[in-house]
């Protein structure tokens, strides 16, 4: 009889086999990438991958230190990831082209865009743009609720991938 591994080996162990994808993506200094991550690594199983995608290398940097699996920089490396995820997670500046002080292009808001992946968004109002009927909350909060929202979310789609 033959059987398949689903499993992962590292030098770190074993790991099951990958089975959802969520690219967080964030500019400018990382940080509520990293915020973001951090929650998210806490609140998920190891199955799921997360992509650190950052519009520069710092916020790059700052979102892998929260606790992802795998990290990118740039308009190129996003385009290219955004394709590939299950989930999209960030500020609803990823979809203002020049917003997180021009880092964001057209090209990377095209994408995300166009992904088929889901998108769970924070309303930051900011880049002159208002988002009615949303409560002006501090991020952290805004934060805890998207974590509830992503990991309601996954659960949810884990089981229809399978």
């Amino acid at each position: 009889m033959f059987f398949s591994v689903l499993f992962l080996f590292s030098g770190k162990g074993v790991f099951p086999l990958i089975t959802y994808k969520i690219a967080v993506i964030d500019g400018q200094g990382g940080g509520i990438g990293r915020h973001i991550t951090a929650a998210l690594r806490a609140a998920l199983s190891e199955d799921v991958k997360i992509y650190a995608l950052g519009t520069n290398a710092i916020a790059m940097g700052n979102i892998l230190k929260g606790g992802a699996n795998e990290a990118a920089c740039g308009e190129n490396a996003i385009i290219q990831t955004v394709g590939k995820v299950d989930l999209i997670v960030g500020s609803v500046a990823i979809l203002i082209s020049g917003s997180m002080c021009g880092e964001v292009t057209a090209k990377i808001v095209d994408a995300v865009g166009k992904a088929e992946a889901a998108k769970v968004l924070l309303p930051i109002n900011r880049n002159q743009v208002k988002i009615i009927n949303v409560i002006d909350e501090p991020v952290p909060h805004q934060i805890e609720k998207l974590i509830t929202e992503v990991t309601a979310h996954v659960q949810k789609n884990k089981k229809t991938k399978q």
